[in-house]
């Protein structure tokens, strides 16, 4: 009897749930550890350009100013026209994306073909390029490109080097619907085309948003070839234009992390929206 409790006991501890202050003190620490550099951003951008760089320095702004963020709109670097290039290049390149990955790994996952692998190995191999890599070749390619048609060209340079993780992680959620659900949409009298947008798509918006998020992300953050081949000022994206704040003899550090954070919310915000996507594309069944 002594033996059945002491093992009662035993299992009891094991089960037992972690302690939930614990958790939500943990939780704390990890937010306040990677919250610190925005709230260094912050407390920055509400500073004098003379607080940002005195000796000693000043870590809290005596008077915090607000009007930074209605000034910065005003400089000489025009935000507004930067944060356009930059929706511009990013949401062109996700929607490219997704209008070329989607039905090639759809295909790649539905069909067996000769070559398959080698396919699938090739578009990895590219996922290893980067731009900077290739910036010789790029700016031969696209130094005729002037006016805005820069955009298109920084869409397309995005658009490649974005491609290939698409391919990869859509093939992968596609995989994992049963052929059996495409069968039964055919017998059913859909076509191929259309087994994919009403049948298949739905089942797999997790890998969609995924690719979504990976590609505007990767787009909204590009640097390299932005800087290489849009010299004009007024159709430079964000990443380009925000060091045009630190110049020789003038530095406005206070501007420069007024646009950072200015730039993060359209980030949030496409993580916010995409959030309810993504979870409706986890409770998704086969059954419309």
């Amino acid at each position: 009897m002594a033996k059945v409790q002491s093992e009662h006991k035993l299992r009891g501890g094991i089960n037992k749930p972690p302690n939930p202050w614990l958790i939500a003190l943990g939780a704390i620490v990890i937010v306040l550890f990677f919250s610190f550099p925005y709230l260094l951003m912050l407390i920055t951008s509400l500073k004098t350009r003379l607080e940002v760089t005195d000796i000693p320095p000043v870590y809290f702004p005596e008077q915090p100013r607000v009007e930074n963020y209605l000034e910065v709109w005003e400089t000489s670097v025009s935000p507004a026209s930067a944060l356009l290039a930059t929706a511009v290049i990013a949401v062109g390149a996700t929607l490219l994306v997704l209008l070329v990955a989607t039905p090639a790994a759809y295909y790649v996952a539905r069909f067996r073909f000769p070559g398959r692998l080698v396919f699938l190995f090739l578009v990895l191999c590219t996922q290893m390029l980067q731009p900077t890599v290739l910036a010789v070749g790029l700016f031969q390619q696209f130094r005729d490109w002037s006016g805005y048609s820069i955009w298109g060209a920084l869409i397309l340079i995005n658009g490649a080097f974005n491609l290939s993780f698409a391919i990869w992680i859509m093939q992968a959620f596609f995989a994992s619907v049963p052929k059996e659900v495409d069968e039964a949409a055919l017998i059913d009298g859909l076509g191929r085309l259309q087994t994919m947008f009403r049948i298949s798509l739905p089942l797999v918006w997790p890998g969609i948003v995924t690719a979504i998020v990976f590609v505007f992300v990767n787009s909204w953050n590009e640097y390299a070839a932005a800087l290489m081949l849009v010299s004009n000022p007024d159709l430079q994206p964000l990443t380009v234009a925000m060091p045009r704040y630190l110049s020789l003899y003038i530095q406005d550090w206070q501007y420069l992390f007024t646009v950072a954070l200015i730039a993060i919310v359209p980030v949030i915000v496409l993580f916010a929206l995409i959030e309810k996507r993504l979870i409706g594309g986890l409770t998704a069944g086969s059954v419309k």
